[in-house]
């Protein structure tokens, strides 16, 4: 295999391989390294230090971070599988530090968002696909072939098992569990844990909660909203008034009630 060689623009330090084919409009920032017979196309846009393996296809219109790294076979930035879409100009914004591994595949966004987003920390294992629109916060995990449908949305610290679809517009809340093997189609809410097909609750995310440094009295005092909500003899809205009369309004409640209360899909319980 040849070795990589200099960019032209040696003061950047950018490496590219003599099989890579890169757009004229791409912009690579300082180290960047693109591996053999991989292709960056118009519109893309590369961090400091990120690392793009062999046979990779960054198709137009993306922006990745810094220090992320692309393995072999992935193909980030095609357009969306979504029949509405007309060629419309959208985009794949990808954070800092995240790592996408081999044959996962990330749409562009439609006219509806305009954008697909991943955040900054991420892992996206192997078969891994993200569809159009699709927003995923920090710190995500996504196992091997979780495959999201359009308009999805995963909160900071999400991690989800291998082999699970997840259902248009559904959303994942902040610091959930979603166990491998699952099918997800109502929202998930924050802090818990839900696996099954359909997907169930299974309390909270206990062991996550606490390797996170969530404190003990908050641990507590989420797991004492989590049974007002889900197990007890009230529906979801009784539950919900019923917590803000009578469960301390800590930050994580709130953001957990908000939650409960935005959804269109209905809460998995």
């Amino acid at each position: 295999m040849t070795e990589p060689v200099a960019d032209p623009r040696p003061v950047t330090g950018v490496q590219i391989h003599p099989t890579a084919i890169v757009d004229p409009s791409a912009e690579l920032d300082v180290g960047v390294t693109i591996g053999p017979w991989s292709m960056i196309g118009p519109g893309v846009r590369i961090g400091a230090g990120s690392i793009i393996g062999p046979s990779v296809l960054i198709e137009r219109n993306t922006s990745l971070g810094r220090e992320c790294e692309i393995f072999k076979g992935a193909v980030l930035g095609t357009d969306p599988q979504d029949l509405k879409f007309r060629g419309e100009d959208t985009e794949l914004h990808v954070g800092d530090r995240t790592v996408i591994r081999e044959y996962a595949t990330l749409n562009r966004g439609t006219s509806a968002a305009g954008r697909t987003i991943v955040g900054d920390d991420c892992l996206l294992m192997a078969y891994t696909h993200v569809a159009h629109d699709c927003i995923l916060g920090n710190h995500v995990i996504l196992s091997n072939a979780v495959n999201m449908a359009g308009h999805v949305e995963l909160e900071d610290w999400v991690i989800v098992g291998g082999v699970t679809p997840i259902h248009q517009f559904v959303r994942v809340g902040t610091h959930a569990f979603v166990g491998g093997g699952s099918r997800i189609s109502q929202d998930v809410p924050p802090f818990c844990r839900a696996a099954g097909s359909p997907a169930k609750l299974y309390g909270l995310n206990s062991v996550g909660l606490e390797r996170r440094g969530f404190s003990p009295e908050t641990r507590m005092t989420l797991k004492r909203l989590y049974r007002t909500l889900f197990q007890s003899n009230l529906n979801v809205s009784q539950g919900v008034a019923r917590a803000r009369e009578e469960i301390e309004p800590i930050p994580e409640v709130i953001r957990f009630l908000e939650f409960v209360e935005a959804s269109e899909r209905g809460i998995t319980q």
